[in-house]
C-alpha cells in the first residue's frame, strides 16, 4: 500500500502543468469610449482571449445584462448609449462570477461545455461540473 506522500505526488504529477503553478489571472480593465451615442470597450477580444472565453458569449451577457445592443467590429465591442466604466466593469465581474470562477475552488481554469442539451461549467483544477444558465 502506498503511503500518502507517495499518492500526493503522483496526483500532482498528474495535475495539468497551467494548475500546478497556481498564477494569478491578470484579466485586462476594459477600456471604455464613449462616443457620441456609442459605448466602445477597445480592448474586448483581448479579455475573451485571456479568460478563455467566446466574444460572442460574452457580448451577448453583456448586452442583455446592460439593456443595449451591442455588436463586434475588430477587437472591440460596440454599444448602442452612453454606458459608464464602472457599470461595465460591474456586469464584467458578475459574467466572470458566473461563467469563469468555479462554485466549488474559486479558481479561474474553467470551460464552457455543452453536454446532454445541459451548458456546464468544468472545473479544470478540481473537476466540478456545475450547470450554468443559457443566455438568450
Amino acid at each position: 500500500m502506498k503511503g500518502y506522500k507517495e499518492l500526493l505526488e503522483e496526483a500532482l504529477e498528474k495535475l495539468p502543468e497551467e494548475v500546478k503553478l497556481d498564477v494569478r489571472l491578470e484579466i485586462p480593465k476594459p477600456e471604455v469610449v464613449i462616443s457620441g451615442s456609442q459605448t466602445y470597450i477597445n480592448n474586448f477580444l483581448d479579455i475573451a482571449n485571456v479568460i478563455r472565453r467566446k466574444p460572442e458569449h460574452m457580448l451577448k451577457f453583456l448586452s442583455k445584462e446592460l439593456a443595449s445592443p451591442a455588436h463586434l467590429e475588430g477587437n472591440r465591442a460596440i454599444f448602442q448609449g452612453k454606458l459608464f466604466n464602472s457599470l461595465i466593469e460591474k456586469k464584467l465581474e458578475s459574467y466572470y462570477k458566473e461563467f469563469l470562477y468555479c462554485p466549488e475552488c474559486k479558481k479561474p481554469d474553467t470551460q464552457i461545455i455543452k453536454q446532454d442539451r445541459i451548458t456546464i461549467l468544468k472545473c479544470e483544477a478540481c473537476g466540478a461540473k456545475t450547470p450554468v444558465r443559457l443566455i438568450k
